[in-house]
């Protein structure tokens, strides 16, 4: 080699230069985390090839197995942290918003942001919350909590979680544009009276409408079917109703403490309920109540009870009937839903009752499903 002061390109070419096999090059994606809440994480497989020397010191790691087709938007669009608390005792589910980092607004400079959240499958605005608006940053910090009364342990089955991260079209003066980003949560991983934090990253919006036409429809995702197809069984709504047999007063107090999802009846997409109570068979004038009407919602409070006076024993052979509708000033009310209950009803509806019943001085409550049909009464 001394003798040879200079080396043609012919024999520079054929010189294996190469340290070890190429490992191929990181996207940025890589360096984030992914969520797969449905999936514990995954085991690398190990690699096959030969140990080589690095030439760096840090070692190289594997790239992920799982798809990357979307990664890297969802990671350009920021990030969210919040927390979810699933409190069986009292069917609430607790969301809190903490803040989110890196946003990436269409336009450049600041922005206005909320977080609104729905519960899917379900009307959208019977299930849906938002927290205030904080303004002037792409760091925005809301450390705010949104609860859904009447979440039970089937809701937690088969529910999911989504939330939206808005943009105010209010404060901007101008008309309402897709969220800066989203994520759905499945809630039945959710451990009940266990909080669970996140920091996941934001996607890209994803629609749950389906298509007019399935002919002329592309690219249309099952999960998207089967919101639809359940959409078409959704309940009406629930009713949480509190009974309690006073010894004092020698009756039946019944409270109507709430509703919640009720089907929106309107058409801005909300209802206006109340509730209606009957106890049959009833020739009493104080046989039938009815609450006050809660103006354009579909999670009302109502907190009002009722007193129904009797022995327990007369009581027993009667049946409470509880129904929820939508008023219409000028026009006839629109029915929602209600629900039956006495010890010939089934389920929670007989068992709530019964146990009303045979004690005294003691409050229940409990979340009943309200039916979609009216009542079929024979005396």
């Amino acid at each position: 080699m001394a003798g040879r002061g200079r080396v043609s390109m012919q024999e520079h070419m054929a010189i294996d230069v190469s340290p070890g096999p190429i490992r191929p090059i990181r996207l940025i994606s890589h360096y984030f985390p992914h969520f797969y809440p449905t999936a514990e994480p995954a085991l690398r497989p190990p690699d096959p090839r030969p140990p080589v020397t690095p030439v760096r010191s840090a070692p190289q790691p594997q790239p992920d197995p799982e798809p990357e087709a979307d990664s890297d938007d969802s990671t350009a669009l920021g990030t969210l942290e919040f927390t979810l608390l699933f409190d069986a005792d009292s069917s609430t589910l607790h969301c809190t918003a903490h803040r989110a980092k890196g946003l990436k607004p269409p336009a450049s400079g600041s922005v206005d942001t909320f977080v609104k959240a729905n519960l899917l499958p379900g009307a959208s605005k019977a299930s849906q919350l938002r927290t205030h608006t904080v303004r002037g940053t792409r760091g925005p910090v809301w450390e705010e909590t949104l609860t859904y009364h009447g979440f039970t342990l089937q809701d937690a089955r088969r529910k999911t979680l989504r939330l939206c991260v808005c943009e105010d079209p209010r404060l901007r003066r101008r008309r309402q544009a897709p969220p800066l980003g989203e994520l759905r949560v499945p809630l039945r991983k959710l451990v009940p009276n266990r909080a669970r934090s996140f920091d996941v990253c934001l996607e890209r919006q994803r629609l749950t409408k389906r298509p007019k036409s399935l002919d002329t429809a592309r690219g249309m995702s099952l999960y998207e079917q089967e919101v639809e197809a359940e959409l078409a069984s959704e309940e009406r709504g629930r009713v949480l109703l509190s009974l309690c047999y006073s010894s004092q007063r020698g009756g039946l107090l019944v409270g109507v403490l709430r509703c919640a999802h009720l089907a929106p009846m309107d058409a801005n997409g909300y209802s206006d309920p109340f509730v209606r109570l009957f106890l049959h068979p009833n020739s009493g004038k104080k046989s039938k109540y009815k609450t006050s009407v809660r103006k354009k919602t579909l999670n009302p409070e109502f907190n009002e009870e009722f007193f129904y006076a009797g022995p327990r024993e007369e009581l027993a052979q009667k049946t409470l009937l509880v129904s929820v509708w939508d008023y219409d000033l000028g026009m006839a009310d629109d029915f929602i839903g209600g629900v039956q209950l006495s010890s010939r009803a089934g389920g929670e509806r007989q068992q709530h009752w019964r146990e009303c019943l045979g004690h005294s001085d003691r409050r229940l409550e409990l979340w009943h499903p309200l039916d979609g049909a009216p009542f079929q009464l024979s005396d």
